[in-house]
């Protein structure tokens, strides 16, 4: 058998000529094979990857926050003086008076003249939560 000249393209295992089928061009006059341009496609998978990382971490951001803010407050109440067994779901408020550290209570603001510092609720999960 014959070999076919390089510009023949014939599949020797299938005995037939299959140009047609190519993905590819076979000839020298066929449209030449040029590379996508995927700068584009990438940079804008950057910028939305990009965004994406910056919106989850201003979440936990947030969120960090929060809890740090929850963390001082009960912080600052449970290292405050109290002389009682506070009961969950009630209201206390915290007092600072001069020369003193601070200290819980079940007295309102309107019916005492201490320096209020905040008005807290014990929560089921024994966490002060800031009214």
């Amino acid at each position: 058998m014959s070999k076919k000249p390089d510009l023949v393209v014939f599949d020797e295992e299938t005995q037939q000529y299959d140009a047609a089928l190519r993905a590819y061009g076979t000839s020298a006059s066929a449209p030449s094979i040029k590379p996508l341009n995927t700068s584009t496609w990438r940079n804008d998978g950057i910028t939305k990857v990009n965004q994406q990382f910056k919106s989850k971490f201003n979440e936990l951001k947030k969120e960090f926050d929060e809890m740090m803010n929850q963390f001082e407050y009960n912080d600052l109440v449970y290292n405050a003086t109290f002389n009682f067994e506070p009961i969950i779901g009630e209201i206390y408020y915290l007092y600072h008076t001069n020369n003193s550290e601070p200290f819980l209570s079940i007295i309102s603001p309107e019916q005492c003249n201490f320096n209020h510092l905040g008005t807290f609720r014990l929560t089921s999960q024994k966490m002060w939560e800031k009214l």
